[in-house]
């Protein structure tokens, strides 16, 4: 295991204790998470090093890398998911201002999305450190898919949109990343960031039993303010906040089995409609969409 000293946003030395928190998923091991007082951004300390981190993405459980349908969670995952798509897909066309081109997901997990793609016209590249769901990607939609290693070998400002759907939360080497990531992106290009917002009504009402925070898997809980440093940070710009509503009821009914509540389901659909309610009026959701372009 290894350590944070500071911040991995802003490199700030300012850090105060934010909370404790499980891995409900895999370990039951606990953790704690830190937040910067500059930049806002939350941290889990004491995080799994690179080399670590894969025994805690091995479980049916971490449905973004099966195609399970075993269960409510996951029924609805999956659900939800091929909804996702076309939203996702008809979102890059509109500020890509582009039917086809070259498209990278970053982080594409099994490939539904690139598939996605790739069936209405678009050149696709994926890349997936997970060697099993890389493998799934193959096997399920015949995509080949590299690993990180891969982003070496792309040709500097040949890519159009570059996608990091609940990617940029699980990524060890932040800056390293966003900077290569950066480099092959056209100089029109748009990037596309999804993350948990740690500012939402349902992650102040559900603490520690939030299930967005999926310590030690998620290293960092954004912020808006968080995610506009790093951006900036790096030579980019946010042009547009987006947000993701379905996140909010998916991550309450987590957050209630993690609760072991009995009447669970019922409050999560409480608590995902209020989440959404209070986000359309103060722009914090459960999740958020940044839409990125160079500076």
């Amino acid at each position: 295991m290894g350590s944070i000293p500071n911040c991995p946003v802003c490199g700030n030395e300012k850090l105060s204790f934010a909370l404790k928190t499980i891995d409900y998923t895999v370990s039951n091991e606990e953790f704690s998470i830190y937040q910067c007082e500059h930049c806002s951004v939350r941290f889990t300390g004491n995080i799994p090093s690179l080399s670590q981190i894969g025994k805690y993405y091995e479980s049916e459980q971490y449905i973004s890398h099966t195609n399970s349908t075993k269960g409510l969670f996951n029924k609805l995952y999956q659900l939800v998911r091929n909804y996702s798509l076309v939203s996702k897909r008809e979102l890059v066309c509109k500020f890509a201002n582009k039917k086809s081109g070259i498209i990278l997901d970053y982080g594409c997990g099994t490939g539904s999305f690139l598939n996605e793609m790739k069936s209405n016209g678009w050149s696709i590249k994926g890349v997936e450190p997970d060697a099993g769901a890389a493998q799934k990607a193959t096997l399920l939609n015949g995509i080949e898919i590299g690993d990180s290693s891969s982003l070496s070998s792309f040709i500097r400002e040949s890519v159009d949109v570059i996608t990091l759907w609940h990617v940029l939360e699980h990524v060890h080497d932040l800056h390293p990343t966003l900077n290569t990531l950066k480099s092959i992106l056209k100089a029109n290009g748009v990037m596309f960031v999804a993350v948990p917002n740690y500012q939402s009504f349902d992650a102040a009402h559900y603490k520690q039993f939030w299930a967005a925070y999926d310590v030690p898997r998620h290293l960092y809980h954004f912020s808006k303010k968080s995610m506009d440093n790093l951006m900036k940070a790096n030579g980019l710009q946010i042009v547009k906040v987006l947000p993701m509503w379905f996140d909010s009821f998916y991550v309450s009914l987590l957050s209630e089995k993690y609760k072991k509540n009995p009447i669970g389901p019922i409050l999560a659909v409480i608590v995902g409609l209020l989440s959404n309610i209070i986000a359309f009026f103060k722009g914090n959701s459960s999740s958020l969409i940044y839409v990125i372009k160079q500076k």
